[in-house]
């Protein structure tokens, strides 16, 4: 490929010596009322992990589809219907895209639960999240977990042009060190750092494949890990998709201009964007679920009404099997309860029973509003 136009790593220039802060002011300020207002969303969810777990599928799904790998919510769902969550295997009838699409989100799944078990946030667990990431599908023979030992770099295939030509594999260690002894040593603002960590990722490029989403998750990772927001739920890459050629062009400046300015101002026109969306979303699911309340009541007439909605909410694509031995409910109480709530049009059948394989359930209304 012509690599005559590509710009090449900004060797010696990170992190920054100077930046203008009045040129981003306006925009870092802007950003840090948006993520402080949907922090105070997450804190007064009574269940955080239950109610906004959509959004890390949406996440997953959007993320892996800006790196060609197209799967789409209800897939995902229907494959959590399916399939236990601790499988390892890949099962037979799903898509690979799909299965590549679990895989990312139970990599920042795990990655969170480690952070929560006191973990830092660090090389190791960055290349045990892209062991995860790549442990099946076409990134299992890009060397899962292991830096890059040969010079990457990103191309425009339908131009058949290098665009961007990341650090050299000799000198990768010493810039993963610099960025994370930045990220632990540094006293700028939170939101300058995850904006300066998630260029700096990305230039580098340490991994065969994956970095784009392992770049994307460790936002999300390091605005809880310092306390930024109270729950590991903020997802940025639906900001990212839809500016997605203004996002490349912005990093790329970073090392053919030095303009950090531009890209702080972009991500952080993304960090209140993303927030004010995702508030959006939280209250929709939230204001549902208190509306589903007194339907679900009125509907089942039973002391189990809370457990079946709460089931429904965590699993809004589901079988009758999985509802009677995972809601708590005895079990002809929940196949009575998945009549008369599709009685109701409350849930819809999505795949009609056949032969051994049971009916497949959908409750719509909260597919609605995550479905991407």
């Amino acid at each position: 490929m012509d690599t005559q136009n590509a710009v090449h790593y900004h060797y010696g220039a990170f992190p920054p010596r100077a930046l203008n802060i009045n040129s981003i002011l306006g925009s870092l300020l802007k950003a840090t009322d948006a993520l402080a207002r949907y922090d105070q969303v997450l804190k007064s969810l009574h269940s955080t992990e239950f109610f906004l777990a959509p959004l890390r599928n949406q996440e997953a799904v959007i993320s892996s589809r800006m790196e060609g790998t197209i799967s789409t919510m209800d897939e995902i769902l229907q494959y959590e219907a399916d399939f236990d969550e601790t499988s390892e295997e890949h099962p037979e009838k799903v898509r690979s895209e799909v299965f590549e699409t679990i895989l990312y989100q139970r990599a920042l799944t795990n990655a969170q639960k480690a952070i929560q078990d006191g973990y830092p946030l660090s090389q190791h667990l960055v290349r045990s999240i892209h062991q995860q990431l790549l442990s099946f599908g076409r990134g299992a023979e890009k060397s899962p977990g292991q830096y890059k030992t040969e010079q990457n770099f990103l191309a425009d295939k339908i131009k058949q042009k290098i665009e961007f030509i990341p650090i050299s594999p000799e000198k990768l260690i010493d810039g993963m060190e610099a960025l994370f002894n930045y990220l632990h040593e540094s006293s700028d603002p939170v939101l300058i750092k995850t904006a300066y960590m998630h260029l700096e990722f990305e230039a580098l490029h340490p991994f065969k494949d994956g970095n784009g989403r392992i770049g994307r998750m460790l936002i999300t990772l390091y605005l809880w890990s310092t306390g930024t927001i109270a729950a590991p739920h903020f997802y940025i890459s639906g900001y990212m998709e839809q500016h997605k050629d203004l996002y490349i062009d912005r990093m790329r400046k970073v090392s053919s201009d030095g303009n950090w300015e531009d890209w702080c101002d972009f991500f952080f026109k993304a960090i209140e964007e993303q927030a004010l969306k995702n508030i959006q979303i939280a209250e929709r699911i939230k204001h549902l679920y208190e509306d589903m309340k007194s339907v679900f009541a009125d509907t089942l007439s039973s002391k189990w009404s809370v457990n079946a909605l709460d089931f429904i909410f965590a699993n809004p694509i589901f079988k009758n099997s999985r509802f009677t031995s995972a809601s708590g409910i005895p079990s002809q109480t929940a196949s009575r309860f998945t009549r008369l709530l599709l009685d109701r049009n409350i849930i819809r059948i999505m795949k009609e029973a056949s032969g051994r394989r049971p009916a497949l359930y959908a409750f719509e209304p909260l597919l609605r509003i995550v479905r991407v």
